[in-house]
């Protein structure tokens, strides 16, 4: 069992940044692809960033150029830096693991986080 916690959501104002940190225990996540999904009020679930255990990276194109993914598999954490918000990147966002290769379906992932709150104030 993995065992997945976010931290560092919170309100920002628009053209902000924040930095997400999910920690992982239970098991090492080294060989896992590791992703960000999010959800708004009233919406599915989005996938948002994910990172492979070679670490090639896959972004939504929401957030191409303002996201970053990157992961320490030292500390068993993976991290979502999130620059130039906007308005509608407002939702809970949530961390998962996949034994698999990376994918846009929630339904693919295996272990999820809690998710934490981001609200981007206009």
């Amino acid at each position: 069992q993995v065992q997945l916690v976010e931290s560092g959501g919170g309100l920002v104002q628009a053209g902000g940044s924040l930095r997400l940190s999910c920690a992982a225990s239970g098991r090492t996540v080294g060989t896992y692809t590791m992703s960000w999904f999010r959800q708004a009020p009233g919406k599915e679930r989005e996938f948002v960033a994910a990172i492979n255990w070679s670490g090639i990276r896959y972004y939504a194109d929401s957030v191409k150029g303002r996201f970053t993914i990157s992961r320490d598999n030292a500390k068993n954490t993976v991290f979502l830096q999130m620059d130039n918000l906007k308005p509608e990147d407002t939702a809970v966002y949530y961390c998962a693991a996949a034994l698999g290769p990376w994918a846009r379906n929630p339904s693919e992932y295996d272990y999820w986080g809690q998710g934490t709150q981001v609200t981007v104030s206009s």
